[in-house]
């Protein structure tokens, strides 16, 4: 079973940037699409960004295209996703997950990472 690591979440000022990472256990991790998910207070949890196994295709939640861009670098087993542009709505504990079924249908999370971002 792939275990999922976040790091890189924290306090940031509206229009700042902030990239997340997310550490894959397991030596198949090149064959596994991710996907980034957010989850703010009294909201249910949603897609962000995913990525598939080769990285050729991304999608886009529309509040985030043109600000974050997922990546992958399978040598190292991470996932990233490049904030830029923050806003206070992107507030919200943000998951990596394994995706099984594109782009939403996810088979593993990560425990999370918060990212809060003031105005």
């Amino acid at each position: 079973q792939v275990q999922l690591v976040e790091s890189g979440g924290g306090l940031v000022q509206a229009g700042g940037p902030l990239r997340l990472s997310c550490a894959a256990s397991g030596r198949t991790f090149s064959t596994y699409s991710m996907g980034w998910f957010r989850q703010a207070p009294g909201k249910e949890r949603d897609i962000v960004a995913a990525i598939n196994w080769s990285g050729s295709n991304t999608v886009y939640e529309d509040s985030v295209k043109g600000r974050f861009t997922i990546s992958r670098d399978s040598a190292k087993n991470t996932v990233y996703l490049q904030m830029n542009s923050l806003k206070p709505e992107d507030t919200a504990v943000y998951y990596c997950a394994v995706i099984s079924l594109w782009p939403r249908g996810v088979s593993v999370w990560g425990h999370g990472t918060q990212v809060t971002v003031s105005s």
